[in-house]
């Protein structure tokens, strides 16, 4: 899920069950996934809906579906470390002709996470997250 904004929270949240054999991902998992991604929508929408928590600044989302698995979330959370890296701010390239750079497709920067839900994506997680600040 992607929802644009001024700062973009990450989430990342076990919405399948772990999967079974070679495949990453298994069922839904409403109770531990659906839930808490509803909960942070939720979240979201209330804080940009009231002007006087962040006046003017709109919260975005970033949300990623771990598969309640440390290795496919290690891999998803990858997104957020490559998002923060390409970031670049088009204004401080010029081009010969004198005009600024264009970006395109530029993906977002996050400005916190919100997950795992298991520890031991916790802990795949975390190290990746620290890595680019």
């Amino acid at each position: 899920i992607n929802i644009d904004g001024d700062l973009v929270i990450g989430g990342l949240f076990p919405i399948h069950e772990k999967g079974v054999g070679s495949e990453d991902c298994g069922k839904i998992n409403e109770q531990r996934g659906i839930q808490r991604l509803e909960a942070m929508l939720f979240a979201l929408d209330e804080i940009n809906k009231d002007s006087s928590i962040l006046p003017g600044v709109k919260l975005g989302a970033h949300i990623l579906d771990t598969c309640s698995k440390d290795t496919y979330a290690l891999e998803q959370s990858l997104d957020f470390v490559r998002a923060s890296l390409t970031r670049v701010d088009g204004s401080e390239h010029i081009c010969p002709d004198g005009s600024y750079a264009v970006h395109d497709d530029v993906p977002t920067a996050i400005t916190g996470v919100i997950g795992g839900s298991y520890s031991d994506v916790s802990i795949q997680v975390l190290p990746s997250q620290e890595w680019h600040r």
